[in-house]
Parts: C-alpha cells; sequence; structure tokens
C-alpha cells in the first residue's frame, strides 16, 4: 500500500544491512530515512525524525520530546529550512493517530467475528476479556422416580488387593478435582471400580469421542495428545477422563498405550449415583433426627429439609466439653455420630454428678433456640474416636424460618394481563409470521426476528429448535419445563412467551423482542463496566429472581448472553431452558448451566436449588464490573477446578469496590445455606447490602429510573444492536415424529 502526503511517502521497500525487516523509506526530498512499515514503524519514523530534529537544534533533549513533543515543535527556534522537517513530525503524528483509531476499530470488528463464528472455546488458559460466547452444558434430566430409585441401587463390587486399593485412593486424592469427594464417596467408588487392559498401541480415549468413563491407571505408560500433538506421558497412579463422569461430553485429547497398561474404570452413571445417593441419604438422615425433637415435630416437612440442609457437622474429640454448666449459648445440636454424658455441678462442691448419656439421634441445647441461653449441665465427648453433632445456632435459625415464611408470601401476580396476551396470539398461526433476519444462534437452532403478516407495526423473536437434536442429547424434559415455566411467566424483567408451535423438524417459540441488544455484546465493546452501571444491571437481575424464587423455580444460567436489552435500556432474563419448578424445599441434581458460571454444589452432584442462582449473580457482578468471570480455565475441567478452590482463592482487580467485592464474596460462598439472599432474609437482605445503598429501587421496579445506557432502536425492525450472522448453512434435520412433544 502507498499512502502519499505531499512531500511525505510510505511505499517503497528496502532492507538495509543488518536488517531483518523490510523497512518502507520515507521521501523528504532532501534524503532518506527508513522505518519500518507497521503502526510500531511510524512510531520509529517518529522517533527517528525527533533525533534528526534534535540534531539540526530544532528540539530539547528526547526525554522533553517524550513527555511533550508538539511543546518542543511549538517552542523551538525555527528557520525556514526547519519548516519541511516540522511539518513532516505534525504529519506523522497524524497519521499514528489514524493508525491507533484503525487498530481499535479492527479490533472490535475482530472480537465481533470471534463471537458469531465459534472457534475452540477454551483458547486462553488464563482469565481476561472474553471473546466468545459461552455455551451452556447439561447432563441428562434426573426424574424424582429415578432419584428415589438412587438410594436403593446396587452396583457390582470387584475384588482389589489393598496394594490396588491403597493406588486407586491415592490417585484420587492427587486429582484436583475428585480429591474434593467425601471418604464415604471414594471407598465406594474404590469398591466399583472394575479391571480394564489396553495393549501397547491402543487407543483408550479418543478426541472427539463421546466419554462416559473415568481411569486410574495401576501399571504401563499411557500417551497425551491433541490434534495429533504429543503432550505429556503419565505413569501409575493417576486419574484422566475425569470431565465424563460429570456430564456427556466430547473427549478432548488422545490418550493412546505406549506399553501395556492394567486400568481401573468406573461409569458416569455408578459415579453419578454415589455422589447424588450420599446427598439424598443425608438429608434423609437428617430430617428423620429433626422429627424427634418435640420443637420441630409440627413444622412442615419442607421446613425440615430446610433446616436439614443448614446443620454444620461438628467434631469433638473424646474429654471435650461440648457445652458447660453455666455458660450462654445459642446453639442446638444432633448427635450423628458417638455418645456424651451428661453432668451436673453439685452446690457448694466442684464435683459433676454423672446424669445420664447421650447416643446418635439424641440432642441437647434446644431451649437455646428459643432464647432460654443459659445451660443448665455439662455436655462432654465420651466416646475414644470422637463425637460428631449436627449443629445450628439461633440465628441461622430464626432466619431461616423467617424466609421461608417470606417465599410463601407470593409475589404479585399480574394473571388478568398474562392471559389476555395468551388470548390475543390464540389464533395466531406459524404461516402468518414473515421473517425479518436473525438475531442469534442457540444450541438447537437460530432465533429469527419476524412479523406479523399485516402488522407493520410490532416485531417479535421466533425462537426455532431443532427437535432431532434435542432427542439426540436426551433434553426433551428441558425444553418442555422451559415452555411450561415461560408460559406462566409476567415480569417485566424476563423475556414473554406468546405462543408456540411445531412442525415435523422444529419447535417454536414466539417471544417478546428486545431491539437493544444483547448485554454481553456490549459488555464486550466496552470491556467493563462501572460501578453504578453494574448495579443497575444487577438489581434487574435481582427482581427477575425475585419473581422466579417466589415460585420456586430455579434459573441456572445466568450470564451476560441471557441479558437483553429492551429499547428503553432495562434488562430482560431470557433462555430459559435450564429452569426448573422445584418440589418445595426440594433439591434437584441435573448437572446445568454454564461452566465459568456453575456452583460447586452443581459441579460435585449434591444436589442444588435457588442457591445455585445467588451464586451466580456473584460472578455475574465479577465479570460485568471486570469483563471476565472470575473461575476461568483453558478447559472446563479446569474451570471447575478453580471453583471448587472458592472465591477466596481469586485475586480481585481494584476495578472492583470494596462494598462491590464484599457483596460478591457474600454471594458466593462455598456453603449455599450461607450466601447472602438465601437464608438471610431472602432478596431483600441482597437489596439491604452496602453497594445498593441510594439504590432505587421502587423507580426500578416503576419503570422510572433512567437506565446507564440507553440503546439506539430507530423502528420495531431495527436490528443494528445485535452482530450479523450468516446464513443457516445446515442440512434440514431429519423429521422427528416420536410424540414426545405433544403437549408442547
Amino acid at each position: 500500500m502507498r499512502v502519499c502526503f505531499d512531500n511525505l511517502c510510505f511505499g517503497s521497500s528496502q532492507r538495509t544491512a543488518g536488517d531483518d525487516e523490510p523497512r518502507s523509506v520515507v521521501n523528504t526530498g532532501g534524503g532518506a530515512l527508513t522505518v519500518a512499515p507497521t503502526v510500531n514503524g511510524d512510531r520509529r519514523a517518529l522517533d527517528e525524525t525527533y533525533r534528526e530534529a534534535e540534531l539540526n537544534g530544532i528540539m530539547g533533549t528526547p526525554s522533553a520530546m517524550n513527555s511533550d513533543p508538539e511543546n518542543c515543535v511549538a517552542n523551538a527556534t525555527v528557520t525556514s529550512d526547519m519548516q519541511p522537517l516540522i511539518e513532516r513530525i505534525r504529519e506523522l503524528e497524524a497519521l499514528l493517530k489514524q493508525r491507533d483509531q484503525e487498530m481499535l476499530e479492527l479490533r472490535s470488528q475482530l472480537d465481533k467475528l470471534q463471537s458469531v463464528f465459534p472457534y475452540q472455546q477454551y483458547a486462553r488458559g488464563s482469565r481476561g476479556p472474553r471473546k466468545q460466547r459461552a455455551q451452556g452444558i447439561s447432563a441428562e434430566p434426573q426424574t424424582s422416580s429415578s432419584l428415589q430409585d438412587l438410594t436403593h441401587q446396587t452396583f457390582p463390587v470387584y475384588d482389589k488387593s489393598e496394594i490396588s486399593r491403597e493406588l486407586i485412593k491415592s490417585a484420587i486424592l492427587d486429582n484436583d478435582f475428585m480429591k474434593n469427594l467425601e471418604m464415604t464417596q471414594i471407598r465406594e467408588i474404590v469398591d466399583c471400580m472394575y479391571p480394564v487392559e489396553y495393549a501397547a498401541g491402543s487407543v483408550i480415549i479418543k478426541e472427539g469421542d463421546i466419554g462416559s468413563i473415568v481411569y486410574v491407571m495401576e501399571e504401563g505408560r499411557v500417551e497425551v495428545s491433541r490434534e495429533n500433538k504429543y503432550l505429556s506421558t503419565m505413569a501409575p497412579g493417576k486419574v484422566f477422563g475425569e470431565l465424563a463422569i460429570l456430564y456427556n461430553c466430547k473427549r478432548t485429547a488422545t490418550i493412546k498405550a505406549a506399553t501395556d497398561c492394567r486400568l481401573w474404570a468406573i461409569e458416569r452413571q455408578c459415579f453419578q449415583t454415589i455422589m447424588m445417593r450420599t446427598g439424598l441419604i443425608r438429608q434423609a438422615e437428617y430430617t428423620d433426627f429433626l422429627k424427634s425433637v418435640p420443637i420441630f415435630k409440627n413444622l412442615p416437612e419442607d421446613t425440615l429439609i430446610k433446616i436439614s440442609d443448614v446443620l454444620e457437622e461438628t467434631h469433638y474429640q473424646n474429654g471435650d466439653y461440648i457445652i458447660r454448666q453455666g455458660a450462654r449459648g445459642d446453639t442446638f445440636f444432633i448427635i450423628s455420630k458417638g455418645q456424651v454424658k451428661v453432668t451436673q455441678k453439685q452446690p457448694n462442691s466442684n464435683d459433676e454428678k454423672f446424669i445420664r448419656t447421650l447416643t446418635k439421634g439424641d440432642f441437647f441445647g434446644e431451649k437455646a433456640l428459643q432464647g432460654d441461653d443459659l445451660r443448665t449441665a455439662n455436655i462432654i465427648c465420651d466416646s475414644p474416636e470422637g463425637t460428631t453433632c449436627l449443629v445450628i445456632d439461633r440465628e441461622t435459625f430464626n432466619q431461616l424460618i423467617s424466609t421461608l415464611d417470606e417465599i410463601r408470601t407470593k409475589y404479585k401476580d399480574e394473571g388478568d394481563s398474562r392471559q389476555r396476551l395468551n388470548e390475543e396470539f390464540a389464533n395466531l398461526r406459524l404461516s402468518d409470521l414473515r421473517i425479518i433476519a436473525t438475531l442469534g444462534i442457540g444450541g438447537f437452532g437460530r432465533v429469527e426476528l419476524v412479523q406479523i403478516q399485516g402488522d407493520s407495526s410490532r416485531s417479535f423473536a421466533l425462537k426455532q429448535m431443532k427437535k432431532a437434536q434435542i432427542v439426540e442429547t436426551r433434553q426433551q424434559q428441558h425444553i418442555m419445563s422451559e415452555k411450561e415455566i415461560m408460559s406462566e411467566m409476567n415480569c417485566e424483567f424476563i423475556v414473554k412467551l406468546y405462543k408456540t408451535f411445531k412442525d415435523r423438524k422444529y419447535l417454536y417459540m414466539l417471544m417478546e423482542t428486545c431491539l437493544g441488544g444483547e448485554l454481553w455484546t456490549i459488555l464486550r465493546d466496552r470491556g467493563q463496566f462501572d460501578d453504578s452501571t453494574t448495579r443497575f444491571y444487577t438489581a434487574c437481575v435481582v427482581e427477575a429472581f425475585h419473581y422466579l424464587h417466589s415460585r420456586n423455580i430455579i434459573y441456572r444460567d445466568l450470564k451476560p448472553e441471557n441479558l437483553l436489552l429492551d429499547s428503553k435500556g432495562y434488562v430482560k432474563l431470557v433462555d430459559f431452558g435450564f429452569s426448573k419448578k422445584l418440589q418445595a424445599s426440594r433439591k434437584t441434581w441435573t448437572f446445568c448451566g454454564t461452566p465459568e458460571y456453575v456452583a460447586p454444589e452443581v459441579i460435585m452432584n449434591r444436589g442444588h436449588d435457588i442457591s445455585a442462582d445467588y451464586w451466580s449473580l456473584g460472578v455475574l457482578m465479577f465479570e460485568l464490573l471486570t469483563g471476565s468471570p472470575p473461575f476461568t480455565g483453558a478447559d472446563p475441567m479446569k474451570t471447575y477446578n478453580k471453583i471448587l478452590k472458592g472465591i477466596d482463592a481469586v485475586e480481585f482487580p481494584r476495578c472492583i469496590t470494596r462494598n462491590a467485592a464484599n457483596l460478591i464474596k457474600k454471594l458466593c460462598r462455598d456453603n449455599p445455606a450461607e450466601r447472602l439472599g438465601y437464608q438471610r432474609g431472602g432478596i431483600t437482605e441482597i437489596q439491604k447490602h452496602k453497594w445498593f445503598d441510594g439504590f432505587n429501587w421502587e423507580g426500578l421496579a416503576q419503570r422510572t429510573l433512567e437506565p446507564p445506557i440507553t440503546p439506539v432502536v430507530k423502528s420495531a425492525l431495527d436490528t443494528h444492536n445485535f452482530d450479523q450472522y450468516p446464513p443457516d448453512a445446515d442440512e434440514p434435520p431429519p423429521d422427528d415424529l416420536s410424540g414426545w412433544d405433544a403437549t408442547f
């Protein structure tokens, strides 16, 4: 390329002695300076010109020129023969500014292309601004009946030598993910692992295949490669393939036997059953304990389940005083393992009189929950191996009970308005819709901007999903749940569903359109948001969660990609494919969400409820403030391992204020029961946090509050706030006539 400004030309390439790259000639009429042809080259050209000017006595020292080159030129004693050199400096400075602007624009265009055309999602190994959309993942949904069967399901136990058992156990404890399992779970996994053997040269795991088995190597060596490039060699005592036991996924590398190998293996179904059963049995056991306590026995089942979730397990050594007579206390205890002895101090004596022994299932300290906090006896651990108690304090108990009462007070439902919406579109047919443009591409298809024939004043979003792909990935239950939940939603902070359609190949959802674009696109282009902007968008999500959680609905896929701006600039929650209506105070067990946003209990398959949404709210705040989630790795497993290390292991940049950091850390507590918003006052406790001091919640609810960003939407067909997407190049999917979608 050749650029000319009167006596300034770039273009001809020449190489000087000792140069490693071509350089361009700057023709000044009175000689030539050779400089690099890029933006960096332009800077070098400018530096060379400054040096020439200094030699000619036009400017001061290089340090002075670097600090303020324009003043250097302005303050110089200018003669007629110096004028061309000064002009050249000014032209180079102008060209540099132009090139800088071009680079910014090209970088923005590159970011947009990367977000539209998917490539390897986990290309980055360290935290940085996300330049591509995050993809949600999901395991096969669990049904209520399948969960109930888990407590009785048994798997074959395979004989192993003590050496093999120790090797498997050590390998698990050495693995970043599996070391977080409980010892009872590890013992059961060791029991259920079965032997497999591979001859040298055999492929154990093939990159791109769907996997469901995790391995522990006992003998031999294996080689790991990706895209036919050797990565490493693994020796005995290592776990590999662990991502496949979380959900149905493609293998990310090839593992080949370098020598004859002997391994131990376990299938995902067996592993998941062991993980889930532990939590289910514990919850049932704790609830039964509570039913035997007089102050709990008349509470509803759902309340007992909630209390069982917040009980903390505490271990005491033999001889430890758990309670001392005369001390003040606010804690209640249930013995889950071992025993204690109860003694009382005698009047006018230091002697203690033995009263009785309490064992597993017995309880003490219940009066402390009702306000009588003066202890009347000593409780002493009386087991050689120690005693384990389930503990709850008065504040937690009272706040939990008040929160449950608040949850039962349903959010005001404008049912008449929802019914009118349903009636308006009752007779609409799919053939009445005209496609205008593509607004987005999802996991099962596309979202199109459409209009109803004969109505040019409005537009809608039509979500189109491939039935065959839904069946292939076993997501039928999630899709039916999405339709059921959205059909009932009537909230200003949630995108409305108007009508559903289906044919032989697709399912369709006709929804409210939000032409302000994705919050993710705006975040991508701006890099990050300030405190005030983040507060507004977070508040919109809090309002949406208030509406959902009051109906026992868990969302499970919060991220900037699922937040759309309406024409006024308010955020609405969209895409309810992972949402689920929970039974009162019950948990759900399906692994689903977006890797950077899933809570620890989802990863560890301990069962989760609405508290998982509060975790993701903290992650969202962090990403809006910094441009990147707090937990991100080179692949999903590394991301999950960072999540399991916890929010305290994350370095908070200076752009996050102290109050914002405090709220994020309270939302991202490892223990779900300790998260702000879950037990301590519900959503209102989040609204009361210092970070929201002075925020106009009423103005937000009434939509009179001025949004931080007001999108430009010129008409009902204006799509300029969305990225442009290429036409659908895929072949039409096969027909699906199995009938699973009969009620869609």
